[in-house]
Protein backbone atom coordinates (compact mmCIF):
# COMPACT_ATOMS: atom_id res chain seq x y z
CA UNK A 1 0.00 0.00 0.00
CA UNK A 2 1.24 3.57 -0.44
CA UNK A 3 3.29 5.04 2.57
CA UNK A 4 3.17 7.89 4.34
CA UNK A 5 6.52 9.26 2.12
CA UNK A 6 4.30 9.01 -0.80
CA UNK A 7 1.50 10.73 0.15
CA UNK A 8 3.73 13.82 1.24
CA UNK A 9 5.52 13.31 -1.97
CA UNK A 10 2.67 13.82 -4.03
CA UNK A 11 0.78 16.55 -1.79
CA UNK A 12 3.55 18.95 -2.68
CA UNK A 13 3.89 18.27 -6.36
CA UNK A 14 -0.35 18.92 -5.56
CA UNK A 15 0.42 21.92 -3.55
CA UNK A 16 3.01 23.63 -6.11
CA UNK A 17 0.86 23.26 -9.00
CA UNK A 18 -2.46 24.46 -7.21
CA UNK A 19 -0.27 27.57 -6.54
CA UNK A 20 0.73 28.02 -9.50
CA UNK A 21 -1.31 30.26 -11.76
CA UNK A 22 -3.43 28.35 -14.74
CA UNK A 23 -7.02 28.39 -16.19
CA UNK A 24 -8.79 26.48 -12.60
CA UNK A 25 -7.46 29.68 -10.68
CA UNK A 26 -7.83 32.22 -12.96
CA UNK A 27 -11.23 31.08 -13.32
CA UNK A 28 -12.17 31.00 -9.78
CA UNK A 29 -10.30 34.18 -8.90
CA UNK A 30 -12.34 36.24 -11.68
CA UNK A 31 -15.71 34.54 -10.88
CA UNK A 32 -15.38 34.82 -7.02
CA UNK A 33 -14.39 38.45 -7.40
CA UNK A 34 -17.11 39.16 -10.03
CA UNK A 35 -19.93 37.16 -8.78
CA UNK A 36 -19.07 36.54 -4.95
CA UNK A 37 -18.20 33.43 -2.98
CA UNK A 38 -20.90 31.35 -3.62
CA UNK A 39 -20.51 31.16 -7.77
CA UNK A 40 -16.65 30.62 -6.97
CA UNK A 41 -17.21 27.18 -4.71
CA UNK A 42 -20.19 26.29 -7.12
CA UNK A 43 -17.54 26.64 -9.88
CA UNK A 44 -14.66 24.90 -7.56
CA UNK A 45 -17.25 22.21 -7.26
CA UNK A 46 -17.32 21.20 -10.79
CA UNK A 47 -13.48 21.82 -10.94
CA UNK A 48 -13.26 18.99 -8.31
CA UNK A 49 -15.44 16.31 -10.41
CA UNK A 50 -12.88 17.05 -13.22
CA UNK A 51 -10.27 16.14 -10.96
CA UNK A 52 -12.13 13.01 -10.31
CA UNK A 53 -12.99 11.99 -14.19
CA UNK A 54 -8.98 12.77 -14.93
CA UNK A 55 -8.32 9.73 -11.69
CA UNK A 56 -10.89 7.83 -12.76
CA UNK A 57 -8.53 7.50 -16.18
CA UNK A 58 -5.53 6.50 -14.57
CA UNK A 59 -6.93 4.21 -12.34
CA UNK A 60 -8.33 2.87 -15.52
CA UNK A 61 -5.15 2.64 -16.79
CA UNK A 62 -3.66 5.49 -18.73
CA UNK A 63 -0.27 5.38 -16.83
CA UNK A 64 -0.13 1.56 -18.71
CA UNK A 65 -0.99 3.49 -21.95
CA UNK A 66 1.62 5.90 -22.27
CA UNK A 67 4.23 3.40 -20.81
CA UNK A 68 3.13 1.07 -23.96
CA UNK A 69 3.36 4.15 -26.02
CA UNK A 70 6.79 6.01 -24.99
CA UNK A 71 6.42 8.93 -27.80
CA UNK A 72 1.94 9.44 -26.48
CA UNK A 73 3.57 10.14 -22.92
CA UNK A 74 6.75 12.58 -24.45
CA UNK A 75 3.84 14.42 -26.26
CA UNK A 76 1.77 14.88 -23.38
CA UNK A 77 4.62 16.29 -21.05
CA UNK A 78 6.25 18.58 -24.24
CA UNK A 79 3.08 20.10 -24.34
CA UNK A 80 2.07 20.48 -21.07
CA UNK A 81 5.66 22.23 -20.66
CA UNK A 82 5.10 24.58 -23.59
CA UNK A 83 1.81 25.67 -22.39
CA UNK A 84 3.00 26.34 -18.97
CA UNK A 85 5.87 28.05 -20.70
CA UNK A 86 3.20 30.28 -22.68
CA UNK A 87 1.87 30.62 -19.11
CA UNK A 88 4.92 32.39 -17.60
CA UNK A 89 5.09 34.59 -20.68
CA UNK A 90 1.61 35.87 -20.17
CA UNK A 91 2.73 36.52 -16.20
CA UNK A 92 6.15 37.97 -16.56
CA UNK A 93 5.86 39.98 -20.08
CA UNK A 94 5.79 44.07 -19.68
CA UNK A 95 2.27 44.82 -19.49
CA UNK A 96 1.03 40.82 -18.72
CA UNK A 97 -1.82 40.36 -15.81
CA UNK A 98 -1.82 39.36 -12.37
CA UNK A 99 -3.81 36.49 -11.76
CA UNK A 100 -5.34 38.18 -9.24
CA UNK A 101 -6.44 40.67 -11.57
CA UNK A 102 -10.19 39.59 -12.46
CA UNK A 103 -11.85 39.30 -16.29
CA UNK A 104 -14.92 40.69 -16.01
CA UNK A 105 -17.41 37.71 -16.29
CA UNK A 106 -21.20 38.02 -16.75
CA UNK A 107 -23.54 36.34 -13.93
CA UNK A 108 -24.11 32.66 -14.32
CA UNK A 109 -26.71 30.52 -12.83
CA UNK A 110 -25.59 27.69 -10.61
CA UNK A 111 -25.66 25.05 -13.63
CA UNK A 112 -23.22 26.65 -15.73
CA UNK A 113 -21.68 27.37 -13.16
CA UNK A 114 -20.87 24.48 -12.48
CA UNK A 115 -20.10 23.43 -16.10
CA UNK A 116 -17.90 25.96 -16.67
CA UNK A 117 -16.04 24.94 -13.60
CA UNK A 118 -15.67 21.35 -15.13
CA UNK A 119 -14.75 22.38 -18.48
CA UNK A 120 -12.13 24.08 -17.33
CA UNK A 121 -10.55 21.89 -15.20
CA UNK A 122 -11.27 19.45 -18.26
CA UNK A 123 -9.20 21.27 -20.52
CA UNK A 124 -6.51 22.13 -17.77
CA UNK A 125 -3.23 20.74 -19.54
CA UNK A 126 -2.08 20.80 -16.09
CA UNK A 127 -4.04 18.56 -14.25
CA UNK A 128 -3.40 16.36 -17.46
CA UNK A 129 0.02 16.35 -16.83
CA UNK A 130 -0.32 15.46 -13.28
CA UNK A 131 -2.64 12.61 -13.75
CA UNK A 132 -0.69 11.23 -16.86
CA UNK A 133 2.63 11.74 -15.75
CA UNK A 134 3.38 12.46 -12.59
CA UNK A 135 0.56 10.66 -10.15
CA UNK A 136 2.33 7.31 -12.03
CA UNK A 137 6.06 8.17 -10.92
CA UNK A 138 4.73 8.02 -7.37
CA UNK A 139 3.15 4.27 -8.14
CA UNK A 140 5.44 1.46 -6.86
CA UNK A 141 3.76 -1.75 -8.23
CA UNK A 142 5.80 -3.71 -5.42
CA UNK A 143 3.58 -2.15 -2.84
CA UNK A 144 0.10 -4.34 -4.09
CA UNK A 145 -2.31 -3.14 -6.46
CA UNK A 146 -1.38 0.11 -8.66
CA UNK A 147 -5.20 1.02 -9.28
CA UNK A 148 -5.79 1.24 -5.21
CA UNK A 149 -2.27 3.18 -4.92
CA UNK A 150 -3.00 5.05 -7.98
CA UNK A 151 -6.60 5.88 -6.42
CA UNK A 152 -5.14 6.97 -2.66
CA UNK A 153 -2.63 9.23 -4.23
CA UNK A 154 -5.25 10.83 -6.40
CA UNK A 155 -7.77 11.61 -3.68
CA UNK A 156 -4.99 12.97 -1.65
CA UNK A 157 -4.60 15.60 -4.79
CA UNK A 158 -7.89 16.90 -4.73
CA UNK A 159 -7.84 17.17 -1.39
CA UNK A 160 -5.28 19.43 -1.18
CA UNK A 161 -6.40 21.06 -4.33
CA UNK A 162 -10.11 21.23 -3.46
CA UNK A 163 -8.27 23.20 0.43
CA UNK A 164 -6.29 25.47 -1.06
CA UNK A 165 -9.19 26.42 -4.04
CA UNK A 166 -11.52 26.91 -0.91
CA UNK A 167 -9.07 29.67 0.08
CA UNK A 168 -8.53 31.40 -3.13
CA UNK A 169 -12.49 31.36 -3.69
CA UNK A 170 -12.94 33.10 -0.36
CA UNK A 171 -10.35 35.18 -0.17
CA UNK A 172 -9.96 36.38 -4.13
CA UNK A 173 -12.58 39.70 -3.73
CA UNK A 174 -10.02 41.23 -0.77
CA UNK A 175 -6.71 39.82 -2.14
CA UNK A 176 -7.52 41.21 -5.44
CA UNK A 177 -8.56 44.45 -4.01
CA UNK A 178 -5.36 44.54 -1.45
CA UNK A 179 -3.23 44.59 -4.72
CA UNK A 180 -4.53 46.52 -7.35
CA UNK A 181 -4.19 48.93 -4.21
CA UNK A 182 -0.59 48.05 -3.97
CA UNK A 183 1.01 47.98 -7.75
CA UNK A 184 4.32 46.97 -6.07
CA UNK A 185 2.85 44.01 -4.81
CA UNK A 186 1.23 43.26 -7.66
CA UNK A 187 4.43 43.11 -9.83
CA UNK A 188 6.26 41.18 -7.10
CA UNK A 189 3.25 38.30 -7.40
CA UNK A 190 3.48 38.27 -10.73
CA UNK A 191 7.25 37.70 -10.80
CA UNK A 192 6.91 34.83 -8.33
CA UNK A 193 3.80 33.42 -9.98
CA UNK A 194 5.80 33.35 -13.64
CA UNK A 195 8.97 32.15 -12.27
CA UNK A 196 7.41 29.44 -10.41
CA UNK A 197 5.67 28.49 -14.31
CA UNK A 198 8.39 29.12 -16.21
CA UNK A 199 11.08 26.84 -13.66
CA UNK A 200 8.26 24.10 -13.69
CA UNK A 201 7.83 24.16 -17.29
CA UNK A 202 11.92 23.41 -17.81
CA UNK A 203 11.81 20.93 -15.05
CA UNK A 204 8.99 19.18 -17.06
CA UNK A 205 10.57 19.26 -20.53
CA UNK A 206 13.65 18.31 -19.26
CA UNK A 207 12.92 15.27 -17.13
CA UNK A 208 13.62 11.79 -19.40
CA UNK A 209 12.13 9.69 -17.09
CA UNK A 210 9.51 7.11 -18.29
CA UNK A 211 6.15 6.24 -17.46
CA UNK A 212 5.25 3.35 -14.33
CA UNK A 213 4.14 0.35 -15.44
CA UNK A 214 1.45 -1.45 -13.79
Amino acid sequence: MVTVGMLLGIGLVALGLVLTPGPNMVYLVSRSATQGRRAGLVSLLGIAVGFLAYLVAAVAGIATLFALVPPLYTAVKLAGAAYLGWLAWQTLRPGGRSVFTPAPLPPDGTRRLFVMGLTTSLLNPKVAILYGSLLPQFVDPARGHVAVQSLLLGLTQILVSLIVNALIVLTAGSLSTFLVRRPGWMRMQRYVMGTALAGLAIRIAADRSRAATA
